[in-house]
């Protein structure tokens, strides 16, 4: 290694090291040993910390073993001769330093506890987001898994300009990496740029403004050691397999932009461990053999326009990018940008306007593959802040094509047109809403453009399932009318027969073993009254999975001899629980929450446990951060009964399953339910009124208490005895 990177690196450390014993010292002095220390909302404690080193810090006093193990990694400052090589001394300045940052990061949150947001998007007055929790870490690590964010760039400094800036992020963000982004080069920060460039920055954009010094640099280090933790089953202490996950798993590199200081050479020799190299933009010394890295360690000098190309090729990541003809930027990245105010250019729908989608069927002979349709106004007609009417009608055929397929092609039209750059998109069916901005027409957007990519990206992704499709979009009053009441025919038919479906009539169940990645034990069996517990597949998804991708996570799992129709326990299904689950459970029950129910990986909406007090059931859904009455939140219910494990008297399920007539039926069902979020009794009101309806409970959900009636079940019980639940007549659960 370069000693002037391994001197400036040691020299960095030394630097961090004693700025987080210094801190450490003066929090000691002013709170004491037992003041609670730690990131918000994480059953990881300090990750980085945490993973490599195996130390719970619960405390301030939790902090001095680590600053121990600090000093006995830090080596001494390099010489003029130094008789060893000066990789691996680098080396363990650079994981020094992360110990350090995350000590220092952590004493900040109890000196200003409002420093970062703690959410996923900056406020009017603070775009600092501080480390990420575990609702993100669940909602984002995953992609880190299935391939959907391969990985991310890690920026320090800031670009010469903010159009620079706004370039090189674009870049990376059609690359479908995130972007980390801490410390500042020259009184600027690559973050502030964004943000005076007019770009949206945070978690829904994967533009992430961490912190604004070069110790948030950890929350990027953290975030990856998480990710190896939660999602690749990998021991809390087992500093090697972390490192080699992420070398193996995580395509990330370091991207300094500006004057490499002694600290940012410190940081990035801690990346080195994890097999993330250092790509630059300033001529410093350059470490071009391969070793812990992938590739070259240390690669400089590289132009601003080349840098986002150079960094991908060192990492060794390979980038899938489909080809969608459209003249702005496209990529998942993009999902979670907002069109406001005055870069409004068109909108349709939203109750603006009427907008509907609909995907149907048609014999091939009517169908020309790629043909796209505008019947009615263009942008180019229209002024600025204009409104349109839309029908967005999709027209398939193929020899696979069945009707049941409709629904799942249908959608996938809202990610897809979210994809696009400037172009935001809510809802679906007849309650769409569509925004255009300012920027995508300045850059040749046009609605035409809706067709070719939902033509491109449905023939990528569902190709398998029909042969030709082609796209009409109609933007005239009268014909938007006529399309949403053929439409709205066809959504009642479709809703009456997926509603009508049950387990007793359906031989076959669907598999999806996607979380095995991170929970090698866990099997979901999906039916058509138990959604999976993730919320993202129902049967009829997994049906039309199994036929894209015969061989992937979504099987066909015939249900065979049914053993308990009152617990859902079938012997065809304990077959494939057994094999699928490596022999680790013979069996489970889909419709109890107290014997042998279904295992649960961690990928949960929410987690039901049993109230033996109210003789009930509660039920807490990821969003909601604060304490439950069963006395733990939600991550510490997901730690006690993720990662594959089956917990009599807890459950993970998804929010749609709650209002199935199969949800925990063994134990009376809904009439079960006494406790859960404000939010989510008002996410899932419609449904679960209409099924209280059903089983002659018309106002259950007033019965059901949330965190503004209390927290404990000495708090709730007094509200069910008022409201007369049904849950305290009903036999005990217990």
């Amino acid at each position: 290694m370069s000693k002037i990177i391994a001197s400036a690196a040691i020299r960095g450390a030394h630097k961090i090291v004693s700025q987080a014993d210094q801190k450490w010292r003066q929090a000691m002095e002013k709170w004491g040993g037992s003041e609670p220390a730690g990131f918000p909302n994480t059953a990881y404690y300090l990750p980085v910390i945490y993973g490599i080193l195996g130390i719970k810090v619960t405390k301030l006093a939790d902090m001095e073993p680590v600053l121990k193990q600090c000093q006995s990694l830090l080596p001494p400052p390099v010489k003029e001769t130094h008789p060893l090589p000066y990789l691996a001394p680098a080396l363990d300045a650079g994981m020094a330093t992360f110990f350090a940052e995350e000590l220092i990061e952590a004493i900040r949150y109890i000196e200003e506890p409002d420093f970062y947001t703690k959410q996923e998007d900056p406020t009017a007055d603070n775009i600092w987001l501080g480390a990420a929790d575990d609702v993100i870490l669940r909602k984002r690590g995953i992609e880190f898994v299935d391939g959907t964010a391969p990985g991310f760039a890690a920026i320090l400094g800031a670009a010469p300009s903010k159009e620079i800036a706004a370039k090189i992020a674009t870049e990376l963000q059609q690359k479908n990496l995130y972007v980390f982004m801490c410390a500042e080069n020259d009184g600027e920060r690559f973050s502030e740029q964004l943000v005076q460039a007019g770009v949206q920055i945070g978690w829904p954009t994967r533009l992430v403004s961490f912190g604004p010094d070069i110790t948030a640099a950890v929350f990027a280090i953290g975030f990856a050691t998480r990710v190896a933790l939660s999602f690749g089953h990998v021991e809390p202490g087992n500093y090697r397999k972390v490192l080699i996950y992420n070398k193996d798993r995580t395509f990330a590199f370091a991207m300094p932009l500006g004057y490499v200081t002694d600290e940012w050479y410190a940081n990035a020799a801690g990346a080195i461990n994890f097999g993330f190299p250092t790509i630059a933009d300033t001529p410093i010394p350059e470490v071009l053999p391969t070793g812990i890295c992938t590739y070259e360690h240390v690669v400089a000098n590289i132009p601003h326009d080349k840098i986002v190309a150079k960094a991908i090729e060192v990492r060794g990541l390979k980038v899938a990018l489909s080809e969608v003809p459209v003249p702005v930027a496209y990529g998942p990245a993009f999902e979670g940008e907002r069109v406001r105010g005055e870069d409004i250019y068109l909108e349709c729908g939203g109750g603006r306007s009427r907008m509907v989608e609909w995907v149907t069927s048609k014999r091939m002979d009517e169908v020309e593959d790629g043909k796209v349709e505008v019947v009615g106004p263009e942008i180019g007609d229209v002024p600025a802040d204009s409104k349109l009417p839309m029908a967005i009608v999709v027209e398939v055929a193929g020899r696979q094509m069945q009707e049941d397929y409709e629904p799942i092609l249908e959608r996938q039209i809202h990610h897809l047109i979210n994809y696009a750059q400037g172009v935001m998109h809510i809802g679906q069916r007849d309650i769409a809403w569509l925004r255009v901005s300012k920027t995508a027409v300045e850059k040749g957007f046009k609605i035409a453009h809706i067709g070719a990519i939902i033509h491109a990206k449905l023939h990528q992704d569902f190709g398998r399932i029909f042969d030709k499709l082609q796209v009409k979009i109609y933007t005239v009053d009268d014909k938007v009318r006529e399309i949403i009441n053929k439409a709205k025919a066809v959504y009642a038919v479709r809703d009456a027969r997926i509603e009508g479906m049950t387990d007793e009539t359906t031989d076959i169940f669907y598999s999806c073993t996607l979380c095995q990645s991170f929970a090698p034990s866990h099997v979901c069996v999906v039916s058509p009254e138990r959604t999976g517990l993730c919320g993202s597949y129902n049967w009829m998804d997994c049906r039309a999975a199994h036929e894209i991708n015969p061989t992937g996570p979504n099987q066909p799992v015939p249900k065979g001899e049914i053993l308990d129709s009152h617990l859902g326990q079938w012997k065809g299904v304990n077959e494939f629980v057994f094999k699928a689950s490596r022999g680790k459970f013979d069996h489970y029950n889909f419709y109890s929450i107290i014997h042998d129910p279904m295992t649960s990986c961690g990928c949960m909406e929410c987690i039901a446990a049993i109230l033996p007090m109210c003789n009930g059931i509660m039920t807490v859904n990821r969003e909601h951060m604060g304490m439950t009455p069963c006395g733990m939140k939600f991550t510490t219910l997901a730690g006690t009964i993720g990662g594959g494990i089956s917990t009599p008297g807890f459950v993970g399920h998804s929010k749609y399953n709650i209002s199935q007539r199969k949800f925990l039926s063994a134990e009376g069902g809904i009439k079960r339910l006494v406790w859960m979020p404000k939010s989510l009794k008002e996410e899932i009101a419609q449904r679960f009124n209409a099924r209280a309806k059903e089983i002659g409970i018309p106002n259950l959900l007033e019965m059901v208490a949330d965190e503004t009636v209390g927290i404990t079940e000495e708090e709730i019980l007094p509200f069910l005895e008022k409201k007369g639940h049904p849950a305290l007549t009903m036999e005990p659960l217990m």
